[in-house]
Order: structure tokens, then sequence, then C-alpha cells
């Protein structure tokens, strides 16, 4: 029988298991911008900022081995004060992870705490959800759409990393007011 990951709110001391899962992203891939490696303590910095915003981090742990197998958050989409309600999502899975529905259950999870935002955040009520995607990338186009994002644009050649220029997809869900 396959094992049911456990899902659970991030902490600041969950820094180093979430900075394990998405350095190698940052080594090897051009999924994320990031060209430095972050730090356990920098990774717990940000949950940290998230969660005094009071938005969502969540973790999923294999609860038999208590490791972590992937992470999902919501930040806000930019800094200033008119995109309060505008948010970008983000999700990453551990190698093994991948492919067994853990990006399904970590975004279902995500967006309905992004539905249920308390009143006292400033970013409630969430109503646009956005995510950058780095093209091509399938898998994440395909966890999106299947969520009800549409792409509504592409910033072409916007970054370069690993010798070659990479595009990147804007990806935008509006929930109902």
């Amino acid at each position: 029988m396959p094992m049911t990951p456990a899902l659970r709110d991030a902490t600041s001391d969950d820094g180093a298991a979430i900075a394990a899962i998405y350095n190698p992203y940052v080594r090897d891939t051009v999924i994320t911008f990031e060209t430095h490696e972050v730090p356990a303590e920098q990774m717990g910095a940000r949950v940290a900022k998230v969660l005094t915003a009071e938005l969502p981090w969540l973790v999923a742990e294999d609860p038999d081995e208590g490791t972590m197998l992937g992470f999902a958050y919501a930040g806000p989409f930019q800094e200033r004060d008119a995109y309060r309600h505008a948010l970008e999502l983000t999700v990453y899975l551990a190698p093994d992870a991948r492919g067994r529905g853990l990006g399904t259950m970590l975004y279902e999870a995500l967006i309905s705490r992004v539905r249920d935002l308390p009143a006292s955040s400033k970013h409630a009520p969430a109503h646009g959800l956005y995510s950058r995607i780095a093209l091509p990338n399938d898998a994440s186009a395909a966890l999106h759409e299947r969520f009800g994002f549409t792409q509504v644009g592409t910033f072409g050649e916007v970054g370069r990393k690993l010798d070659r220029w990479i595009d990147v997809g804007i990806w935008q869900m509006i929930l109902e007011d």
C-alpha cells in the first residue's frame, strides 16, 4: 500500500530540509533563477517572512520516515500595496517524490488555504494567483492548468543560466469574489 504523505504548516526550523530540496534545483536546473545555493538559515528566514505575512507555507512529509518530500507556499506577487490581493504560488518536490501526485496534493491544500486567508491578512481576500514557470516545463504547466490556471504571457529570454537564455511563462488564476 502506498504511503500517504502528511501535510503540515512549515516553520522556520524547516529551513535545512527545505533547502535540501530546493538547492539541487538551484545547482542543476533552470527551474529557479537563483544561481547560488540558499543556506538553511536564510531559507528559515524566508519561511518566517511568509508566515509573518499570514500566508501559507506547507510541507509534505513521509509519515513513516519523517523526511520532507516537498513544499509549496504563497508569497506576495509584488511588494507594492495595490498588488496585495495578488499572490505568487510556488511548489518544489524532492527528486524521488516526483510523479506521485504530491504536487497536486500540495497545490490543492495551498489553494484552499489561500482562498480561506484570515480576514486579518493584508492579502485577504486573495483575488489573483500567479506562477512563473521557466520554459519548457510541461509537468509544471500541466499542474497549474489542472487547477484552472491559464498561461497569460511569456517573457522571452528573460534569464540566463547554465549557459543559455530562458523564457518564463506566466500562469494566472482569478479567484471568484
